[in-house]
């Protein structure tokens, strides 16, 4: 299992960025980060200062989001439907994106599962359940 540290994952989505801003050729990773960097110029600015962007690991402020956070888990969710693993996952992902009319919301929902898939595998000492992160993806898609 590849493990990147803190330092990696800035490195990485701030090297795609600056890929991405300049038109140069980009690895298969590099342009999925950058299609999901694109939905969110908000975090533009971080993204073009890797040193600052270094320099502010471990300074969490709690009034807005990690860009670096946000843009892992866009990356996640997407390898896994890539994958379908947990099995279920694609499927539930595509009919949420079909209700919601659009895969990026979709995908914000489903952070929301991940996350707390992963807080309550932190807090119990268990495996993450994918079971029940499936699960909690297809309440939402099928909720009215």
């Amino acid at each position: 299992m590849f493990t990147p540290s803190q330092a990696d994952v800035r490195r990485f989505f701030c090297g795609a960025y600056d890929k991405g801003r300049r038109g140069l050729p980009m690895e298969p990773l590099e342009q999925l980060a950058w299609a999901w960097i694109e939905h969110h110029p908000e975090y533009h600015a971080e993204l073009a200062d890797l040193n600052a962007a270094l320099r502010a690991m471990g300074q969490a402020d709690p009034d807005r989001d990690n860009p670096f956070l946000h843009l892992s888990m866009h990356l996640s969710i997407s390898e896994q439907c890539s994958i379908d693993q947990p099995p279920g996952i694609r499927q539930a992902v595509e009919l949420l994106a079909t209700r919601r009319n659009s895969l990026h919301a979709a995908h914000h929902e489903v952070m929301a599962c991940l996350g707390r898939m992963l807080w309550e595998s932190q807090r119990s000492g268990r495996p993450p359940d994918g079971l029940a992160y499936v699960a909690e993806v297809q309440r939402r898609a099928t909720a009215g």
